[in-house]
């Protein structure tokens, strides 16, 4: 991956705000010329700095959905196992997020569900059905206080002379 220099990190902070806007608007934002903004843009996109531009739909569309945190403990370690299951989670849409954490639980998920029914018929097929999962604990979101999924770039910065 390349590194960023400080023209490719006031685009990725442009972008990470509003990636609907023009290239032309986004070229006025960072000082730099639309054909230079065109041409880093495509290069982040190349090297997979940028991985995909998306629209964030607000969970209010469905007041009675649930947002669920879930720690997952598997029986068996084996990578082959963990592969299977990391399998699995990547297949199901209500899965927002899967991580695999070290010390406590072997994953913690985040998952998006339009309702309890819902819900219960995910734990079904992704956690009882499966004979490998030893213990699942949920955690339910009542308000969500923050929700930014930007990177900081200039915490990564190098510091000033």
């Amino acid at each position: 991956m390349t590194s960023l220099d400080e023209v490719d990190r006031r685009l990725l902070a442009l972008l990470q705000d509003d990636a609907s806007r023009s290239n032309q608007a986004l070229a006025e934002a960072a000082g730099i010329s639309p054909a230079t903004a065109l041409r880093r843009v495509r290069r982040l996109v190349d090297e997979g700095v940028i991985e995909r531009q998306m629209a964030l739909v607000s969970p209010a569309v469905l007041p009675d959905s649930l947002t669920a945190i879930v720690e997952i403990t598997l029986d068996r370690q084996g990578a082959e196992h963990q592969a299977a299951f990391e399998a699995r989670v990547r297949a199901e849409g209500a899965v927002q997020q899967c991580y695999r954490v070290a010390s406590g639980p072997d994953f913690v998920l985040v998952l998006w569900v339009p309702g309890m029914t819902a819900y219960q018929a995910l734990v079904q097929r992704l956690f009882t059905q499966d004979a490998n999962v030893r213990n699942v604990r949920s955690f339910f979101s009542l308000q969500r206080t923050k929700f930014e999924p930007r990177i900081d770039l200039t915490s990564s910065s190098p510091p000033a002379p």
